[in-house]
């Protein structure tokens, strides 16, 4: 089909043929910029588990400031790798990014085609020198530290199973219907909470091949910046192949003031158990690092997770309002533990599940005590 894609001044470009956009996409897979000029940013954020030798690639990708000619506009592409090893390169060149208004489709060119959208595979391979392309079925990339010399190269397909609800249900917005209103900054949208990637990723002189590796997406925009935040994700649970937990908190902005709010989400099996603060009681205790401890119920549900680590983390960069800084602490080696209770009489266990491969972070103005929930 044929989509529209945003110039750095809000027009439409020549149209560009690209893949079908599925319409079980979730809302808030397309680009949010509105062609103004104020300040904004939008954050697309993918990962692979890679269950056989226990790694994890996550791939991050931003835009700050599209309208071009300010201090702090500019695209990125950061990558957590293997052992989490951190790589990033920067496209100053907003006229080279493009992204689709209608369903899930970014990418930023450095240097090659003067084409600016989605390229069948091969031409990318072939005509990109640097740069990335991702939709939700298909990811690719190649990019080289020119300190260093050092490069990184990936392509995978997808298979989406789980969006945001149950698997066989229209998916839904990961803040709910108010999300589609200019009321919360950043607005948050899992993509795919589970699906499957076949393909391949040359990190360094190391070649990683993969057949249906748990994948996962989300991303995240607006024109305000949280103060601080947390946040949990895990698809590579042991014995529990098509279970997917995505956790977080954060102290966000909502018209002119701020609060203190988080979720849990997770699928299992097909079916989604939802606990937001619209429907739930959330609690949670995070350590400025090493410890995330949250709970949250229902009426039917109860819900409790724990992440540690002993790891130091990496520090990667997020945008905000000064551009992007080193203000946010991951590893993609955390220990996750997960139970899921129904709200009997006796309440009764219906899940307990465990991995070593959890997404754990941390992020915002400097932590010097625990943050406890309200």
């Amino acid at each position: 089909m044929v989509s529209p894609i945003l110039s750095r001044h809000g027009e439409i470009l020549p149209q560009t043929i690209v893949p079908n956009i599925s319409s079980t996409q979730t809302p808030h897979s397309g680009y949010h910029w509105d062609g103004s000029d104020r300040r904004f940013f939008e954050g697309w954020y993918f990962r692979i588990t890679l269950p056989d030798c226990h790694q994890s690639l996550a791939f991050m990708y931003s835009i700050e400031d599209p309208s071009g000619g300010k201090p702090h506009s500019g695209g990125a592409a950061q990558i957590l790798g293997i052992d989490d090893e951190y790589f990033c390169r920067t496209f100053p060149n907003v006229q080279r990014f493009w992204a689709w208004q209608d369903g899930l489709g970014v990418g930023h060119q450095g240097t090659g085609t003067e084409t600016v959208g989605y390229l069948q595979p091969e031409a990318f391979d072939q005509a990109i020198e640097e740069g990335y392309q991702a939709t939700a079925t298909w990811h690719q990339g190649k990019l080289r530290d020119p300190g260093s010399g050092r490069r990184v190269q990936w392509q995978y397909a997808v298979e989406p199973l789980d969006m945001w609800g149950d698997r066989n249900a229209s998916p839904q917005s990961t803040a709910g219907w108010l999300s589609h209103f200019q009321i919360f900054e950043p607005g948050w949208q899992i993509l795919m909470a589970h699906g499957l990637a076949t393909g391949w990723v040359e990190w360094g002189d190391r070649r990683y091949e993969f057949t249906r590796a748990p994948a996962y997406a989300e991303k995240n925009w607006g024109g305000s910046f949280p103060q601080k935040w947390f946040w949990m994700q895990c698809n590579g649970f042991v014995d529990e192949p098509e279970l997917s937990l995505t956790a977080g908190g954060g102290r966000r902005g909502v018209l002119w003031w701020h609060e203190d709010v988080a979720m849990i989400g997770i699928h299992h099996r097909g079916k989604f158990y939802e606990f937001v603060p619209w429907n739930a009681q959330v609690k949670w205790t995070i350590h400025p690092w090493g410890y995330w401890h949250m709970t949250a119920q229902t009426a039917d549900y109860r819900v409790e997770l724990t992440g540690t680590t002993a790891d130091a983390g990496t520090l990667v960069r997020t945008p905000t309002r000064d551009g992007l800084r080193f203000i946010c602490r991951d590893t993609t080696h955390g220990s996750v533990t997960l139970r899921l209770w129904h709200q009997a009489t006796p309440s009764q266990l219906i899940l307990e599940a465990h991995s070593q491969v959890g997404g754990l972070e941390t992020g915002g103005e400097p932590w010097l005590d625990v943050w406890r929930s309200p």
